[in-house]
């Protein structure tokens, strides 16, 4: 992903009733804030700020924005503004809650609950670490809560875009919340060519490689696919573009026969199919998938994720690298 070169808000900032205390994450696109609100509850502040578009230097406060890059940067700040108004109406425990949005400093802020937790790609990595691996009844448990929240998403005409472990957060109960939408960023890429589009290698579905591709439900599906294939191989999945020369996805799930239900194995391969038409079509149907399907464990499982805060909120380290065309 495009590093964040901006200077971040300064510490202790007042800004519209908040009070920032720290940056605790960042990309190309976006920093993101720890900070509380006037009666003393921690919120996580997102800050529209497209390091391709904006520069602000140590000590500013309002990005430059140079006269050609004006009109796109434009065209961002509105995606990100209708994305948080979008977002705000959603209530659902499986999406991050949108309590405010407010514009300054010439860009827009979108103001989230904040939650303890880790995300699903350091949850991996610590599993990994310890040699072992999701069971299937934790896993269909957790996906089962990640398709509730992007089929809320999905009925409010909003397509997620960026599912990823690192984009999945696990509060301490272990219930998922999804993060870090991308619909904003590929409305930019679709209006204005000129703006090199972002996706992830290996969660990106074919279409988002294309700007002549139509996306929809069965983006996110294709994608929802690829994180469970990165919980049960403990493996980044291959990119689009290398499955399409040497696709090593089918040998792989196939290794995973005694280890999952071939149930569950058969529904990640059909989600991962490079034609969106073979995809299952709703995450209703994964729904009725995971909920159906025998969810006996079938192997050792770690304890649950510790609280670490948000520091993991856009992860862009490990599982999920995101790259431009």
């Amino acid at each position: 992903m495009a590093a964040q070169n901006n200077a971040p808000l300064p510490d202790g900032l007042e800004i519209a009733g908040y009070r920032i205390v720290k940056k605790i994450a960042s990309g190309g696109f976006s920093i993101v804030y720890l900070a509380y609100d006037g009666e003393g509850n921690a919120v996580a502040i997102k800050e529209y700020l497209p390091s391709q578009l904006a520069l602000r230097a140590p000590g500013e406060l309002v990005p430059v924005v140079s006269k050609p890059n004006l009109p796109v940067f434009r065209i961002g700040l509105k995606c990100f503004f209708e994305e948080g108004r979008a977002l705000a109406r959603i209530v659902h425990p499986n999406v991050v809650r949108v309590v405010n949005f407010f514009r300054a400093h010439d860009t827009v802020y979108m103001v989230m609950a904040y939650e303890s937790g880790v995300t699903l790609q350091e949850h991996i990595a610590r599993l990994h670490a310890k040699g072992s691996r999701m069971n299937e009844a934790s896993l269909r448990q957790l996906f089962n809560g990640v398709c509730a929240g992007v089929r809320e998403v999905h009925a409010n005409k909003l397509l997620h875009l960026d599912l990823k472990p690192a984009n999945i957060y696990l509060r301490t109960d272990g219930s998922p919340l999804l993060l870090d939408f991308g619909a904003a960023r590929q409305t930019i890429n679709i209006d204005v060519p000129m703006l090199a589009p972002m996706y992830t290698p290996g969660f990106a579905a074919p279409e988002l490689y294309s700007k002549a591709a139509a996306l929809g439900p069965w983006t996110d599906i294709y994608s929802i696919g690829a994180a469970m294939y990165a919980c049960m191989t403990r493996s980044m999945p291959q990119p689009v573009d290398a499955r399409r020369t040497d696709d090593r996805t089918d040998a792989a799930l196939a290794k995973l026969e005694g280890v999952y239900s071939p149930e569950l194995v058969d529904m990640v391969r059909s989600c991962m199919a490079l034609d969106p038409l073979a995809r299952l079509q709703s995450v209703f149907a994964m729904q009725k998938v995971l909920q159906a399907a025998p969810a006996a464990a079938q192997s050792g499982e770690a304890p649950a994720p510790r609280a670490g805060g948000w520091r993991g909120i856009v992860g862009r380290i490990g599982i999920g690298r995101k790259v431009r065309s």
